[in-house]
């Protein structure tokens, strides 16, 4: 994959883990009851690029986990901001559990890209040197 690629792939991957880190956000507001309608317009608009954005993801990499019916079974399984403010304790707490997988999978991802874009700089500057 050349530089420009990888670096445009990993700046698109840090936006998709902080959409995942407001998704996370959403998920509290609806434990703590507190939402309003523009709150959970937000969140409906949170959960749209997630499942956007992984498709273009998807699309450039090969990812084995998570899985692109894992994000859906999350996504979908928390409908809207009211919905979730009427789940019980433990399944919030399941939901939460699911986002946590997700996020540390996100992550995971991320840091074997900058390892390979580190490689990838690092052949450059020994090409540069020795060209």
């Amino acid at each position: 994959m050349r530089t420009t690629k990888l670096e445009q792939l990993i700046d698109q991957l840090e936006n998709y883990v902080e959409c995942w880190k407001q998704f996370n956000r959403f998920l509290n507001l609806g434990r703590e009851k507190r939402c309003s309608q523009e709150d959970d317009t937000q969140f409906l608009d949170v959960k749209s690029v997630l499942i956007q954005q992984l498709e273009l993801i998807l699309a450039s990499i090969e990812v084995s986990s998570p899985t692109r019916d894992d994000v859906h079974a999350l996504v979908g399984s928390a409908p809207s901001l009211r919905y979730l403010s009427e789940l019980s304790e433990g399944a919030l707490r399941n939901l939460e559990n699911q986002w946590h997988k997700i996020y540390i999978a996100w992550h995971a991802i991320l840091g074997q890209l900058k390892v390979r874009q580190r490689i990838e700089e690092h052949k450059s500057a020994w090409a540069a040197l020795f060209g």
